[in-house]
Formats: structure tokens, C-alpha cells, sequence
């Protein structure tokens, strides 16, 4: 009786035996991601202009910019790799990069800190003052009610 439930198995087991592996060899040579994998958010900050047009357009809101300290956070869990931030960076400073983002157990945020300031803009000149004989003319006044 027990070598009548071996038989189904050694069947499976030939049949492996002699087949290529489905699983891929992971640990062995490096995973290959499809063509338009999403993947994860990065940064290169020093070239960041903290606008915050990133954060604006996060629609879960993962992102927050803090342009008096040189910050930029990103709430991992909350991202859902839609790209909306890497499109709307006018510095292009954010891209996606394939790839998993590495699993943990907790619930935390990865900032990055900007070690160059950011440049003083350049003060915009005062408007010339309007000349004496080219006054703009007085607004025209409503006629006033008559009263009787």
C-alpha cells in the first residue's frame, strides 16, 4: 500500500529532475526587472532648488520639502511610485530608479540634507520712479446724485 502513494511522487520528482529550474537564480546573478518598472524615488539634493513643485504634486503627499533647512523627506511606506514628482521637478534632480525598496519592519522616512546652501537670489532692481510732467491721469469720478 505504501508503494502505491511513492509512485505518484516519483513521477514529480523524475520529471524535476530532468527539467530547467522555474525559479530564477536570484542570490546568484543579479535580478533583472522588466522595461518599466516603476521601482524607487531618488535624489541628487545638492542639485535640488527646494521648489517643492515634488511635494505638490505627491498625490499620496509622501514627500515634504523644507527649503530653510535644506530638507527633503520621503515617507517610503506612503510613496506609490507613481512618478508625478520626477515629472514635475524643474531641476530634474529626482528619478526613478528600478529596483525594490528594501523591506523593514518599521515605519520610517529616509531625509536627505543639502550641505551647500542654497544661492542668495539676486535682488531685483527698484522700479524708476514715474517723472513729474508724465503723471498718469486721475481715475474718472462717478457723477454724483442729485438731490432734491
Amino acid at each position: 500500500m505504501s508503494s502505491l502513494k511513492f509512485i505518484p511522487f516519483a513521477g514529480v520528482a523524475l520529471k524535476n529532475l530532468f527539467r530547467k529550474p522555474v525559479t530564477t537564480s536570484y542570490p546568484f546573478a543579479p535580478a533583472q526587472y522588466p522595461e518599466r518598472m516603476r521601482g524607487h524615488i531618488e535624489i541628487d539634493i545638492e542639485s535640488c532648488i527646494s521648489c517643492g513643485m515634488c511635494a505638490r504634486s505627491c498625490p499620496p503627499g509622501a514627500l515634504t520639502v523644507d527649503r530653510a533647512a535644506g530638507t527633503w523627506t520621503i515617507q517610503r511606506f506612503d510613496c506609490v511610485q507613481c512618478g508625478n514628482c520626477v515629472n514635475v521637478c524643474p531641476k530634474k534632480c529626482l528619478k526613478m530608479v528600478p529596483g525594490y525598496t528594501t523591506p523593514d519592519c518599521t515605519k520610517h522616512s529616509d531625509t536627505y540634507t543639502r550641505t551647500t546652501p542654497l544661492p542668495k537670489p539676486a535682488p531685483r532692481p527698484a522700479a524708476k520712479p514715474a517723472a513729474a510732467g508724465t503723471a498718469a491721469p486721475a481715475a474718472p469720478q462717478a457723477p454724483a446724485a442729485k438731490t432734491e
